[in-house]
Protein backbone atom coordinates (compact mmCIF):
# COMPACT_ATOMS: atom_id res chain seq x y z
CA UNK A 1 0.00 0.00 0.00
CA UNK A 2 1.63 3.19 -1.01
CA UNK A 3 2.09 5.78 1.93
CA UNK A 4 0.08 8.69 2.02
CA UNK A 5 1.84 11.93 1.29
CA UNK A 6 1.18 13.07 5.22
CA UNK A 7 3.25 9.96 6.07
CA UNK A 8 5.45 10.97 3.72
CA UNK A 9 6.01 14.16 5.41
CA UNK A 10 6.02 12.83 8.48
CA UNK A 11 8.51 9.97 7.74
CA UNK A 12 10.51 13.03 5.73
CA UNK A 13 10.52 14.93 9.06
CA UNK A 14 11.73 12.34 10.98
CA UNK A 15 15.00 10.73 8.95
CA UNK A 16 15.61 15.01 8.69
CA UNK A 17 14.71 16.41 11.97
CA UNK A 18 13.18 19.85 9.70
CA UNK A 19 12.48 20.89 6.18
CA UNK A 20 10.68 23.90 5.09
CA UNK A 21 7.89 23.62 2.33
CA UNK A 22 9.92 23.82 0.03
CA UNK A 23 12.67 21.69 0.84
CA UNK A 24 9.32 18.81 1.35
CA UNK A 25 8.08 20.28 -1.76
CA UNK A 26 11.44 19.67 -3.80
CA UNK A 27 11.71 15.90 -1.73
CA UNK A 28 8.39 14.62 -2.47
CA UNK A 29 8.12 15.48 -5.44
CA UNK A 30 4.72 17.64 -4.76
CA UNK A 31 3.76 21.47 -5.43
CA UNK A 32 4.05 23.82 -2.80
CA UNK A 33 0.63 24.86 -2.00
CA UNK A 34 -0.02 20.65 -1.90
CA UNK A 35 2.67 20.61 0.77
CA UNK A 36 1.37 23.68 2.40
CA UNK A 37 -2.18 22.21 2.77
CA UNK A 38 -1.11 19.19 4.17
CA UNK A 39 1.38 20.97 6.59
CA UNK A 40 -2.03 22.64 7.97
CA UNK A 41 -3.57 19.79 8.28
CA UNK A 42 -0.50 17.90 10.05
CA UNK A 43 -0.09 21.45 12.26
CA UNK A 44 -3.93 21.30 13.41
CA UNK A 45 -3.65 17.98 14.31
CA UNK A 46 -0.47 18.19 16.39
CA UNK A 47 1.82 16.51 14.63
CA UNK A 48 3.77 18.84 13.28
CA UNK A 49 5.01 22.35 14.54
CA UNK A 50 7.04 25.57 13.57
CA UNK A 51 10.81 25.34 15.11
CA UNK A 52 12.18 27.95 13.42
CA UNK A 53 12.03 30.29 9.94
CA UNK A 54 14.50 30.52 6.93
CA UNK A 55 15.13 32.92 4.14
CA UNK A 56 15.28 30.88 0.94
CA UNK A 57 15.34 33.37 -2.27
CA UNK A 58 14.01 36.96 -1.89
CA UNK A 59 10.36 37.69 0.32
CA UNK A 60 9.69 36.79 3.55
CA UNK A 61 11.16 34.15 5.44
CA UNK A 62 9.27 30.51 5.34
CA UNK A 63 8.66 28.61 8.46
CA UNK A 64 10.96 25.22 9.04
CA UNK A 65 8.85 22.48 10.25
CA UNK A 66 9.91 19.50 12.86
CA UNK A 67 7.89 16.77 14.25
CA UNK A 68 5.74 17.77 17.61
CA UNK A 69 6.74 17.54 20.80
CA UNK A 70 3.55 15.37 20.66
CA UNK A 71 5.08 12.50 18.65
CA UNK A 72 8.70 12.92 19.69
CA UNK A 73 7.77 12.48 23.29
CA UNK A 74 9.43 13.65 25.95
CA UNK A 75 10.21 12.59 30.12
CA UNK A 76 8.46 14.83 31.55
CA UNK A 77 6.52 11.75 33.38
CA UNK A 78 9.77 10.31 35.00
CA UNK A 79 10.77 14.38 36.28
CA UNK A 80 6.97 14.49 37.35
CA UNK A 81 7.76 11.34 39.55
CA UNK A 82 11.38 11.75 40.60
CA UNK A 83 10.80 15.67 41.71
CA UNK A 84 7.34 14.28 43.95
CA UNK A 85 9.02 10.96 45.35
CA UNK A 86 11.92 13.60 46.47
CA UNK A 87 9.63 16.44 47.57
CA UNK A 88 7.16 14.16 49.46
CA UNK A 89 9.02 11.28 50.41
CA UNK A 90 10.31 13.19 53.55
CA UNK A 91 7.03 14.78 54.70
CA UNK A 92 4.78 13.85 57.50
CA UNK A 93 1.55 13.07 56.60
CA UNK A 94 -0.24 16.42 57.44
CA UNK A 95 2.56 18.57 55.86
CA UNK A 96 2.14 16.22 53.03
CA UNK A 97 -1.68 17.15 52.80
CA UNK A 98 -0.81 20.64 53.14
CA UNK A 99 1.61 20.45 50.25
CA UNK A 100 -0.88 18.68 48.14
CA UNK A 101 -3.86 21.45 48.87
CA UNK A 102 -1.12 24.22 47.92
CA UNK A 103 -0.42 22.37 44.28
CA UNK A 104 -4.05 22.64 44.20
CA UNK A 105 -4.36 26.04 44.88
CA UNK A 106 -1.40 27.08 42.24
CA UNK A 107 -3.20 24.99 39.56
CA UNK A 108 -6.57 26.28 40.47
CA UNK A 109 -5.21 30.47 40.61
CA UNK A 110 -6.83 30.87 37.45
CA UNK A 111 -10.30 29.85 38.24
CA UNK A 112 -12.71 32.91 37.50
CA UNK A 113 -15.94 31.31 38.62
CA UNK A 114 -15.41 31.54 42.65
CA UNK A 115 -17.52 34.35 42.94
CA UNK A 116 -20.92 32.84 41.38
CA UNK A 117 -23.38 32.19 43.40
CA UNK A 118 -25.67 29.50 41.45
CA UNK A 119 -23.94 26.39 42.78
CA UNK A 120 -25.48 25.42 38.95
CA UNK A 121 -23.32 27.71 37.11
CA UNK A 122 -20.03 27.14 39.67
CA UNK A 123 -20.33 23.61 38.54
CA UNK A 124 -20.76 24.47 34.54
CA UNK A 125 -17.88 27.33 35.47
CA UNK A 126 -15.89 24.11 36.85
CA UNK A 127 -16.28 22.00 33.63
CA UNK A 128 -15.33 24.60 31.68
CA UNK A 129 -11.99 24.81 33.69
CA UNK A 130 -11.11 21.63 34.01
CA UNK A 131 -12.05 20.99 30.34
CA UNK A 132 -9.35 23.58 29.05
CA UNK A 133 -7.01 21.28 31.28
CA UNK A 134 -7.89 18.06 29.44
CA UNK A 135 -9.86 16.53 31.51
CA UNK A 136 -12.66 15.57 29.87
CA UNK A 137 -15.23 16.58 32.41
CA UNK A 138 -18.89 16.85 32.90
CA UNK A 139 -21.22 17.03 35.62
CA UNK A 140 -25.07 15.57 36.57
CA UNK A 141 -27.22 15.50 38.99
CA UNK A 142 -27.28 12.43 41.44
CA UNK A 143 -29.74 11.33 44.75
CA UNK A 144 -26.48 11.87 46.66
CA UNK A 145 -25.27 15.45 45.24
CA UNK A 146 -23.29 16.17 42.14
CA UNK A 147 -20.95 14.24 40.56
CA UNK A 148 -17.94 15.30 38.64
CA UNK A 149 -16.89 13.03 36.09
CA UNK A 150 -13.30 13.13 35.11
CA UNK A 151 -13.22 11.43 31.34
CA UNK A 152 -9.62 11.94 31.53
CA UNK A 153 -6.81 12.08 33.74
CA UNK A 154 -4.06 14.34 33.00
CA UNK A 155 -1.68 12.48 35.72
CA UNK A 156 -1.99 9.15 34.32
CA UNK A 157 1.47 8.49 33.19
CA UNK A 158 2.70 8.70 37.14
CA UNK A 159 -0.92 8.54 38.65
CA UNK A 160 0.09 4.80 39.87
CA UNK A 161 3.46 5.47 41.27
CA UNK A 162 2.02 8.90 42.49
CA UNK A 163 -1.78 7.93 44.03
CA UNK A 164 -1.96 11.32 46.22
CA UNK A 165 -2.14 13.37 43.10
CA UNK A 166 -5.65 11.78 43.32
CA UNK A 167 -5.87 14.40 46.51
CA UNK A 168 -4.78 17.08 43.63
CA UNK A 169 -7.62 16.68 42.15
CA UNK A 170 -10.16 16.87 45.02
CA UNK A 171 -8.45 20.30 46.91
CA UNK A 172 -8.89 21.63 43.23
CA UNK A 173 -12.62 20.90 42.98
CA UNK A 174 -13.13 21.76 46.72
CA UNK A 175 -11.59 25.02 46.02
CA UNK A 176 -13.52 25.99 42.78
CA UNK A 177 -16.80 24.97 44.11
CA UNK A 178 -16.29 25.82 47.66
CA UNK A 179 -17.93 22.47 48.59
CA UNK A 180 -16.00 19.48 50.23
CA UNK A 181 -16.09 16.30 47.36
CA UNK A 182 -15.78 12.31 47.90
CA UNK A 183 -14.10 10.49 45.55
CA UNK A 184 -16.01 7.67 44.92
CA UNK A 185 -14.50 6.51 41.65
CA UNK A 186 -10.99 6.03 40.77
CA UNK A 187 -10.13 5.06 36.88
CA UNK A 188 -13.28 3.45 36.70
CA UNK A 189 -14.35 1.62 33.59
CA UNK A 190 -17.36 2.88 31.80
CA UNK A 191 -19.77 0.16 29.84
CA UNK A 192 -17.57 1.42 26.67
CA UNK A 193 -14.49 0.23 28.29
CA UNK A 194 -12.64 4.14 28.91
CA UNK A 195 -11.72 5.04 32.62
CA UNK A 196 -12.98 7.70 34.21
CA UNK A 197 -12.79 9.38 38.03
CA UNK A 198 -15.60 10.27 39.73
CA UNK A 199 -16.30 13.39 42.57
CA UNK A 200 -19.38 13.68 44.88
CA UNK A 201 -20.15 16.88 45.65
CA UNK A 202 -20.90 18.00 49.29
Amino acid sequence: MKPTTRLRILDFLRKQQTASAIELSRALGLTRANIRHHLVVLESNDLVEVVGQCRQGKGRPGNVYGLSRRVLGDSLDELASALLTEWLGGLPEGAREAGLRSVAGRLGSAYSGAGVESFTRRLAETVRFLNARHYQARWEAGAAGARLILGHCPFLTVIERHPELCRVDAFLLEGCLGQAVLQTAKLERTGAGLPQCVFVVG
